[in-house]
């Protein structure tokens, strides 16, 4: 029984990861870009 569990850990980081770094690689580029715009 501990097996599914396992997999689920697994597929939850998983999809964690494939929806979490490309959100966290915008959030640095809109951060990178806004500190261009006000400073110039």
């Amino acid at each position: 029984m501990t097996e599914p569990t396992n997999n689920r850990t697994a597929l939850t980081v998983a999809v964690w990861a494939w929806v979490g770094l490309p959100f966290a690689y915008g959030v640095y580029e809109l951060i990178r870009k806004a500190t261009q715009l006000f400073t110039g």
